[in-house]
């Protein structure tokens, strides 16, 4: 394991390159996530804001470069990225179904990482975030909502305290306006205890929980800094992300590739 020279970031992507079949899907996308707060990954559909989280993670074949709290890891495993202290929730939740809300929870509690099995757990701030995971505890995860479900996936990652940098990717994804209200709350708080990076289409959301922004057009970076900065100039937005105002990014027609480029 490479220790970098002395980085202030959390997260440091370098020429990232991914292919998916023949397809080439990133194009040496390089972005810096810092210490603390939340960094939003933006884009039209097809950008490559996934595909970049799965890069990351080495879920996917990449060239290129991926540090973390300074240290090489792009050879590393996916497991042992982990293990180093990465929480990854996917867009499509990934719950066990079977398996009921509390036992869903337990299989998150850590067994080694960098604060070792006998780190402290999170539940008080789970069940202050997510009172009803709480109440239906003996429930079956399959039998929820996909809000409930999306609930327990965002308290699976925030339970570990090992964890020191969360992947999240869509949350709000599919979610009535109320509950998107209380996963903004959320992302608020585990934030300031975890440095996150999101992908999410919803900018009214971002809008109120991101510091920082970086931003993709066609599997290349186009734009990265303070959100303030990008949503303060209506022209940057509306250029980059095809909105003028709060809402939701338009789809791009630009990218026609086949398979789940988001």
């Amino acid at each position: 394991m490479t220790k970098a020279a002395s980085n202030p970031a959390l997260l440091d992507v370098d020429g990232l390159d991914v292919f998916l079949g023949e397809s080439h899907i990133l194009h040496q996308v390089s972005f810096q996530v810092p210490h603390g707060g939340i960094t939003a990954l933006l884009g039209r559909n097809g950008a490559g804001k996934t595909t970049t989280l799965r890069g990351i993670l080495g879920l996917v074949d990449r060239r290129g470069r991926v540090l973390l709290d300074g240290e090489d890891v792009t050879a590393t495993p996916t497991h042992d990225i982990v293990r180093r202290g990465v929480g990854y929730v996917p867009e499509n939740r990934d719950v066990f179904s079977q398996l009921t809300v509390q036992e869903n929870l337990r299989l998150a509690e850590p067994t080694d990482g960098p604060l070792g099995p006998d780190a402290p757990l999170r539940y008080d701030l789970v069940y202050e975030l997510f009172p009803r995971l709480k109440e239906r505890s003996g429930q079956r995860a399959g039998t929820m909502s996909g809000g409930e479900q999306q609930m327990l996936a965002l308290a699976r990652a925030l339970l570990n305290s090992n964890n020191k940098l969360l992947l999240i990717d869509e949350p709000s994804q599919g979610l009535a306006p109320n509950l998107v209200r209380e996963v903004a709350v959320a992302l608020e708080r585990m934030a300031e205890l975890v440095t996150t990076l999101v992908v999410e289409q919803n900018l009214s959301v971002i809008r109120r929980i991101a510091d920082q922004v970086v931003v993709l057009d066609q599997g290349r970076v186009v734009h990265a800094g303070p959100a303030g900065e990008l949503f303060e100039d209506p022209a940057l937005t509306q250029d980059l992300l095809g909105v003028s105002h709060g809402g939701r990014q338009q789809s791009s027609t630009a990218q026609r590739t086949k398979g789940d480029f988001r």
